[in-house]
């Protein structure tokens, strides 16, 4: 058995490995200092691969993203893919990086572990966006593809996004393949990246690969005169990244005018320097785009994140005021628009495939029954969701969309992942259709919920930092008060006896007096319909009501969903110490008072009856 290092022993052993110098200064610095308890923190447990890859800090250690732990991740993703996918050095991988810092030299270093296994190495040496990577992917039929990148995440930090064969991002089981052969192929081997680009098996496929992602996305062209000649003003933020060029070739490929470019935040800078976090979804983020439109004349404001894969967008009203679409409200008007595309080029209703995140809204859902097309729901994350939509081509669907109310969208076909720059481009063409018809994207909006139904959210969290805490939250959720003459449980319960595990389930059969009718804990592995039609108290037996979603012990996982329309999730988030919920009511005959007002009882019952966040000081 091997015994566990020392916190210093742990420190030469990085002294040993690392040669960057700058990281390598950080940890001679704390040791000198005698700081054991940063070292510690540093060095002890090694940063995760995950379903995302790795995203993390950039700073030294074997917990952090730096130059050593690149060359580790790269060593034995390449290992892995070697094995697992048919002719992988010949079909090589893609590799891209966005402008953060050390995205560059991370980029290089994933690409040097490539070439010494072999590898052909298709690579983007300039910043680029993150869905040229899955396009580029698929178009070559790579083996695998790597884009350096951490999206929206703060300025410290970087990540290492990976995309299998099928251009879609990594699900399990592949990212415990994956991690164990990185721990396998731990010892980096060559840092060595001079010349890297000019080596025999490395091609800049940049020009090739971007003429054919603009030409791919044609078909999403509706009527290029009427692009051509609207009249339509609209204001764009990159956000300090590296969107702009791309959106504005995206918008010249659908014929459409030129944007009015946020001079401050419209080139790359890894400093993010006029916004506290560069995601579109922050609040005040397009304050400076929303004044720039005013002053312009504009009626629209559009965004994207700094890597492009995600897209925002607000709209003047006739009052003066803007509305910032939520990213729900944003799929569903992207749904339909692209169910009309859809049909004018005479795809079948039932051979049209749309996809969202089971946290998100389920008015595409309602919109799937009524009109016929294919729809599912997967778990959170694109992941899952662009793995189902290439299952779905596979069978000959037509993919129009995937979402997750985390502004990302997928309406590029042959792109499995969020693509913000083709997102914005399909935006602005229906704007510039309902605007030569003299109506606006709310306009459109509200005439989907009057077809559909009124669906109104409220989505949020609450911090959690002690994850026993958490844990008590949410076991008092599914098993109520252990001491039930304590007074504290109010709700009436279900009694699930579970004698295949030796418990009771005990879910609330209301949620601020609305009765339950559907639960799903992919925490605990059970799922019921119906259940206000079902006896209090039931035997489950093994096998039964078991989900058709994956189940996993390591994080917490609940929905509910109430005959008011209500439906709500809560989840543990994977990266910050928060809970987060996702609550929506919606009312079939458009009923915004009523809707509303049964939005407001429920979020006080997630936090009062679920949650408690009184009890527990939250």
């Amino acid at each position: 058995m091997t015994s566990r290092p020392t916190t210093l022993q742990l420190a030469q052993r990085w002294l040993d490995e690392d040669k960057d110098p700058k990281s390598r200064a950080q940890i001679e610095t704390l040791v000198a200092n005698q700081d054991e308890q940063a070292l510690e923190e540093l060095l002890r447990n090694p940063v995760q691969f995950g379903t995302a890859g790795l995203r993390a800090r950039m700073e030294a250690g074997y917990s952090r993203l730096n130059q050593l732990t690149v060359i580790s991740a790269s060593q034995g993703l390449a290992a892995y893919v070697e094995l697992q996918v048919p002719s992988a050095h010949e079909r090589g991988v893609v590799i891209g990086h966005d402008h953060r810092h050390n995205s560059d030299i991370f980029a290089r270093l994933t690409a040097r572990a490539f070439v010494d296994r072999g590898f052909r190495v298709h690579l983007f040496p300039n910043p680029g966006f993150t869905p040229q990577v899955p396009f580029a992917v698929k178009h070559l039929h790579a083996a695998c593809g790597v884009m350096i990148t951490a999206s929206h995440n703060p300025k410290e930090d970087n990540g290492y996004k990976v995309y299998w064969e099928n251009g879609a991002q990594i699900k399990p089981p592949l990212d415990e393949g994956i991690a164990d052969s990185i721990d396998k192929h731990r010892v980096p081997i060559n840092w060595n990246v001079e010349a890297i680009e000019k080596h025999e098996l490395v091609t800049d496929v940049t020009n090739a690969m971007l003429d054919a992602y603009f030409a791919a996305a044609t078909h999403l062209v509706q009527n290029k005169e009427l692009n051509h000649n609207s009249e339509l003003r609209y204001v764009y933020t990159a956000m300090h990244g590296v969107g702009a060029p791309f959106a504005a070739q995206m918008l010249s490929t659908f014929g459409l005018p030129a944007f009015i470019p946020v001079p401050e935040q419209i080139n790359p800078d890894p400093n993010f320097p006029t916004v506290t976090f560069p995601n579109p979804e922050e609040k005040g983020a397009l304050d400076m785009a929303k004044a720039l439109a005013d002053e312009q004349g504009a009626s629209l404001v559009l965004a994207n994140d700094p890597d492009a894969d995600r897209f925002a967008a607000a709209e003047k009203q006739p009052n003066s005021t803007w509305i910032t679409f939520t990213g729900d409200q944003l799929g569903i008007i992207f749904a339909a628009a692209i169910l009309d595309m859809a049909r004018s080029q005479g795809v079948p209703d039932e051979k049209l495939a749309m996809v969202n995140s089971t946290v998100s809204s389920r008015m595409l859902e309602a919109m799937a029954a009524k009109e016929g097309f294919h729809y599912v729901d997967t778990l959170t994350g694109f992941k899952w969701m662009a793995n189902e939509l290439a299952s779905l081509q596979n069978q000959g669907y037509y993919v129009g969309l995937g979402y997750e109310e985390a502004i990302g969208y997928m309406v590029h076909d042959q792109v499995l992942d969020k693509d913000g720059v083709s997102a914005l481009a399909v935006f602005a063409q229906l704007a510039a259709q309902l605007n030569a018809a003299g109506k606006r994207i709310s306009d459109y909006l509200q005439s989907l919920y009057a077809k559909y139904g009124y669906f109104v959210s409220a989505n949020s969290y609450f911090l959690c930092p002690d994850t026993a805490k958490m844990d008590r939250i949410f076991a008092h959720i599914r098993f109520g008060d252990p001491d039930s003459a304590s007074g504290t449980d109010t709700v009436e319960r279900t009694e699930f006896s579970r004698q295949h595990v030796g418990d009771v389930l005990r879910y609330p059969r209301t949620i601020g007096g609305f009765p339950v009718s559907y639960i799903r804990d992919l925490t605990e592995g059970f799922e019921m319909f119906d259940v206000d039609k079902q006896e209090a108290s039931l035997s489950i037996f093994q096998n039964q009501n078991q989900p058709v979603f994956p189940v996993s012990k390591s994080s917490h996982m609940l929905t509910f969903e109430t005959r008011n329309g209500g439906r709500l999730t809560m989840r543990t988030s994977g990266t910050e110490p928060k809970l987060k919920y996702y609550l929506e009511v919606r009312n079939v005959n458009n009923d915004r008072v009523q809707a509303t007002r049964d939005l407001n009882i429920m979020t006080h019952a997630v936090s009062e009856e679920l949650v408690r966040a009184t009890y527990n000081k939250l």
